[in-house]
């Protein structure tokens, strides 16, 4: 049976409307596993070999946080440093990641328009995924199409709460139809 890691990395996750909704929704699937690295690592102190050993143990895997200041959180960029090491991810013989799946999920407080260059419609969100997209490739990873929900900080008020949280576990249903290569 595929089997999917949802890791939250979301430092303030009781404020969080739609990163709540998302992870809360994705822990009731019986084919996830969901952790949320901020109660888990609070002082930011990873236990690499449980981290590698999930990873082993799943072969698709969702990073779920917002975008904060045109980035991740500080705590999923530590879990990368940490995690994805010489040896284990990459190197000569780091291929324990190799044909598993990767879906970065993001909420943006901003509407979309935030996110566009000014001289064209072409999305920045690509832009500021792009070090995710290739420590994947650098990985092993196979890097899904990121899932970018806009608007999150008035989500509820336009109701697209609930929309949003659809739009994830139909991508959660697609992944586990797809086949790993």
């Amino acid at each position: 049976m595929t089997r999917i890691l949802v890791l939250l990395a979301h430092p303030s996750i009781e404020t969080s409307r739609v990163n709540h909704a998302l992870f809360s929704a994705a822990a009731t699937h019986e084919q996830v596993t969901s952790v949320d690295l901020y109660k888990q690592y609070p002082d930011f102190n990873i236990d690499v070999v449980a981290e590698q050993a999930r990873l082993l143990d799943h072969d698709i895997v969702i990073f779920l946080f917002p975008t904060f200041w045109y980035s991740t959180p500080a705590l999923l960029k530590e879990w990368q440093d940490k995690v994805l090491e010489y040896g284990f991810a990459y190197g000569s013989s780091g291929d324990k990641l190799h044909g598993k799946k990767l879906l970065c999920v993001t909420s943006a407080g901003s509407p979309i328009s935030a996110y566009q260059h000014a001289e064209s419609s072409d999305l920045i969100i690509r832009d500021l995924l792009l070090p995710l997209e290739r420590m994947a490739k650098d990985t092993g990873f196979n890097f899904v199409e990121p899932l970018v929900l806009y608007g999150a900080r008035t989500a509820v008020e336009e109701n697209r709460l609930q929309p949003h949280v659809d739009q994830f576990m139909t991508r959660i249903e697609s992944l586990l139809l797809t086949p790993n290569v």
